[in-house]
């Protein structure tokens, strides 16, 4: 297969990636599989978002908008994005090395970026001891969802340590099992309008409190 091919083959394993065969999980399974599984869907997800409210209520209320502004709005959209592919793909696609790389790299890089994030806050922004907690949990959040995510499936972890010696371990596969579609769609509004539309907010009232003042902090 050469490069050429490869949208191609990609195009062929996703298309009709929904059919009725979806994920089922027992709301009263004592297995910890199921458990397991129950917490990271219906607890560890959706309850991501609150933290996300709180920390951005409190650069609202710290004015974020007259200190650093849009450049610290900017890393905050990075870290989101940083948090949200790994979900994505951990949602939607087959777990395997490929993928438990993908969240490793994606958590390091997004505790690397929260660092950096406090460390420009912090000059010009009072960042109250309340905020500094709600940073712990959105920084640890990311690792909780990956160590789950691996105990779940540690035959792949196996397989990642070992290089992922199979072909179909670095490729980006549909789940056998999709989760259901009403999951989705909800999980999806919750994220939409938990994180997507504050923030989103928190960008244009900095864009406009910079183009106001002349200046792009």
């Amino acid at each position: 297969m050469t490069l050429r091919d490869l949208p191609r083959t990609a195009w062929r394993n996703w298309r009709g990636w929904r059919h009725p065969d979806d994920l089922r999980i027992p709301l009263r399974s004592t297995e910890a599989e199921d458990a397991d599984r129950r917490f990271v869907l219906y607890g560890l997800l959706p309850l991501w978002v609150v933290p996300g409210l709180a920390d951005w209520w409190m650069h609202r209320r710290t004015r974020i908008e007259h200190t650093r502004g849009t450049k610290e709005s900017a890393i905050h959209a990075l870290m989101m994005t940083e948090a949200g592919v790994p979900v994505l793909v951990g949602l939607l696609a087959r777990i395997n090395p490929l993928v438990l790389t993908t969240m490793g790299g994606a958590a390091l890089a997004h505790g690397a970026t929260a660092v950096y994030d406090v460390s420009l806050a912090v000059g010009e922004r009072e960042v109250r001891p309340v905020e500094q907690h709600i940073h712990s949990f959105l920084e640890v959040l990311p690792l909780t969802a990956l160590s789950f995510t691996a105990c779940l499936h540690a035959d792949q972890v196996r397989k990642a340590l070992r290089g992922g010696p199979d072909r179909q371990d670095w490729r980006l596969l549909p789940k056998e099992h999709p989760l259901p579609a009403a999951y989705l769609a909800g999980l999806a509004g919750v994220i939409v309008a938990g994180v997507v539309v504050p923030y989103a907010e928190e960008l244009r009232r900095c864009l406009r409190t910079a183009s106001r003042e002349g200046t792009r902090r």
